[in-house]
């Protein structure tokens, strides 16, 4: 049986309905407030052009192309749910600890073609070939830091995007204020031309409020989960390495779950602990 201890692939339907629930909260709001036949009253080409067109080329020109580009793929993350099953990974670990407990570190190496995780099945060929347990840490830690590096990344560009919002907002908001008050000898016109300055204002807030914030805030979220795990991961492998009981490896890495997820699933746990 293979052991994969990320899978994507599964919807998030939490990300799914939030946005579309966001959307909704505004609709009823636009019409509740407008009717439904005045909702065009909200649509202006020229807004959206300067605050989204704005705060995307603005994006574009503080990043590389590629780094651009990979921040906007990156929203498809928020969509697909990747499934961190902790449990079923520490219950790996015990095994694979009884393994070594029975027959030695070398017979790991057969176990590693087993494994999908990369980074589980890099420390464990580490462990094999025997390094140094400090240079595993180190090896394995660096690696660690290199991923959340980029998830930071990804992460910070939907926090900067959402900051551009609202200020280019602002920027057709006084755009629309110049026109305005070349107007103010025609006061029929105030009224309509107050609202287009305030819907680049509306369109930023939206862009910051009801796009960015979530991406962000689920792309941490992601984060924070894939890097405990690979924690979880270098701990379990350098008590396997140390040759540690695996009942102590099972306790140890349990502490890193809350109290009630601490039931792992079926397997002989420290069973062998001769």
């Amino acid at each position: 049986m293979r052991f994969s201890a990320k899978k994507v692939g599964i919807v998030d339907l939490a990300s799914i309905l939030g946005l579309l629930l966001c959307f909704g909260m505004c609709a009823f709001g636009i019409i509740n407030s407008a009717g439904i036949g005045n909702i065009n009253r909200y649509a202006d080409g020229a807004s959206a052009i300067i605050t989204f067109g704005g705060a995307f080329f603005a994006i574009m020109a503080a990043n590389t192309m590629k780094d651009y580009i990979g921040g906007l793929k990156s929203i498809t993350l928020v969509f697909k749910a990747p499934v961190h099953d902790v449990r079923s990974m520490i219950q790996k670990i015990i095994d694979l600890s009884n393994i070594a407990r029975k027959e030695g570190l070398l017979s790991l190496e057969e176990a590693a073609g087993d494994l999908d995780d990369e980074f589980m099945k890099k420390g464990i060929l580490l462990i094999v070939d025997g390094t140094d347990p400090d240079l595993v840490r180190g090896i394995l830690e660096t690696e660690l830091v290199s991923v959340e590096d980029r998830h930071k990344k990804r992460i910070s560009f939907w926090e900067d995007l959402g900051g551009m919002g609202p200020a280019w907002g602002m920027i057709g908001t006084l755009i629309g204020l110049v026109n305005m008050l070349y107007e103010m000898d025609d006061p029929s016109m105030l009224g309509p031309n107050m609202a287009v300055a305030l819907i680049t204002t509306l369109y930023g807030s939206l862009l910051a409020n009801w796009i960015c914030a979530p991406v962000a805030g689920k792309l941490k979220v992601n984060n924070a989960s894939e890097i405990m795990m690979k924690e979880i991961m270098i701990e379990g492998l350098l008590s396997i390495q140390a040759g540690e009981n695996p009942r102590v490896i099972e306790e140890k890495l349990k502490s890193f779950l809350a109290p009630g997820d601490r039931i792992l699933g079926d397997g002989d746990g420290g069973e062998n602990n001769g």
